[in-house]
């Protein structure tokens, strides 16, 4: 039999955000070449930052991308408070965890509905299922906007969050919000149970390969998704604080954004990362999802990363029905809203630092780290984003995949190819944070 020779080069991959190429050159039956290009140019958000109050940070950074503005929010309050020495109160960490939470859901329904489902249902995009499946591309903007709603009452908006700032809050829900909020979210309920109800239709590729992944992790019996260690399945556990040593990002020649690795050559972030490693900690209503899914850590198919965030989206639902009624329960301390300028009693002192923010956002664990000088303007800062941390793992997945189904129609290698970067469901606009520049004398 002939050995097959496969050039395979596809220009800006589609449903993804930003822009990446895939290029696989199969050479007398063996593999030769196995890229995921990324292609964006660097958007110095880091650079941005220097010169700047540390107080302005997280307005300038949930800039840096529109799905996931409010986890860079969060992320850069966290850093600041830890570079100023600013110890939360439980009151604002239950908003902040809610805010997290909604970010979650919207950005996992969009990518479980409109941007991994039309490969399931054998289109080229969620368009054509306007008119063969109305109801599901109906029930998927109808619980996004949901969660865009429920966002402009918490911090005014979702693109980009408001009232969220370094300390707590400038404006703290009043009862009838809280009631507003309640009413979406256990009206979102029925959706969510269709959107699991899915669950006969989640066929996905038959691959696996082994990897370490890693995720925030605690003692206590909360899913850690705001607060806790770094920790991954290789055994590594470790502070936030020495988040270079987890990313170790290193530069290659075919990329636009860093690779990094930890315990082995590559290592994997995001929904299906969190599950291996807190699985035991999911809501029951989720656990009881990831049982009829047949999921159980540890998982090693990077396409059920999917499955892994419909398994999230109804914790995180659940969760935050949770957390209001918790705040309607115990009624809000206004004491606490945070008058910026007017008060000179309740400013907020500044000195040198050094602070990490790590947060679980929908993609995987994102690190942030401000340097501040001892009037609180940033010197240094610096930003490490789950896509950039899955992008060397995403290749050595194709490496694997690509010779185990070289007996099928060039096409078929493609659409596997392809499905397989958009289950990482990457966000390629974040993770550009490198200039190559040539001096010429």
């Amino acid at each position: 039999m002939k050995k097959k020779n496969i050039d395979i080069n596809v220009e800006y991959l589609t449903r993804v955000e930003g822009h990446g190429n895939i290029v696989i050159n199969v050479k007398e039956g063996k593999l030769d070449t196995c890229r995921l290009d990324i292609v964006e140019s660097p958007r110095f958000f880091e650079g941005m930052l220097r010169g700047r109050s540390i107080f302005e940070a997280q307005h300038i950074t949930s800039r840096i991308c529109g799905i996931c503005a409010c986890g860079h929010t969060l992320a850069s309050i966290q850093a600041a408070e830890d570079a100023l020495g600013i110890t939360p109160t439980e009151q604002t960490i239950k908003l902040r965890k809610l805010l997290l939470h909604l970010e979650i859901l919207d950005s996992h329904i969009l990518h479980i509905y409109l941007l991994v489902a039309p490969d399931l249902f054998g289109v080229k995009s969620f368009v054509p299922l306007i008119s063969s499946n109305s109801d599901v591309v109906r029930r998927a903007l109808r619980m996004k906007k949901i969660c865009n709603d429920i966002c402009d009452i918490l911090v005014g908006r979702h693109v980009h969050p408001i009232s969220a700032i370094v300390g707590g809050f400038t404006k703290l829900p009043r009862p009838k919000d809280l009631d507003a909020m309640l009413d979406l979210l256990t009206g979102m309920r029925h959706d969510m149970d269709a959107t699991a109800a899915l669950n006969p239709y989640l066929i996905f590729p038959d691959f696996e390969r082994d990897t370490e992944y890693v995720a925030l992790v605690s003692d206590d019996r909360e899913y850690p998704l705001l607060m806790g260690d770094v920790g991954s399945t290789d055994g590594v556990r470790a502070n936030k604080k020495d988040y270079k040593k987890i990313s170790n990002e290193f530069v290659v020649p075919h990329s636009s954004a860093k690779h990094t690795k930890l315990s082995r050559e590559s290592y994997a972030v995001g929904a299906l990362a969190r599950f291996n490693l807190n699985a035991d900690k999911l809501h029951p209503m989720a656990k009881e999802v990831a049982n009829e899914i047949g999921l159980a850590p540890k998982c090693i198919n990077p396409y059920m990363n999917t499955a892994a965030q419909l398994i999230e989206c109804v914790h995180c639902l659940e969760d935050s029905i949770a957390i209001v009624e918790d705040l309607k329960n115990n009624p809000i301390n206004y004491d606490e809203e945070i008058v910026v300028g007017l008060n000179e009693q309740r400013r907020i002192p500044v000195r040198a630092g050094n602070g990490v923010g790590a947060v679980e956002v929908p993609r995987g664990i994102l690190f942030h780290n401000y340097q501040t000088d001892e009037n609180g303007i940033i010197t240094h800062a610096d930003c490490v984003i789950p896509t950039n941390q899955n992008t060397g793992n995403i290749e050595y997945d194709m490496m694997k995949l690509v010779p185990e189904i070289l007996d099928r129609k060039e096409e078929e290698i493609t659409l596997a190819v392809e499905m397989l970067v958009r289950s990482y469901d990457p966000c390629i606009s974040c993770s550009t944070h490198l200039i190559n520049i040539k001096l010429v004398r």
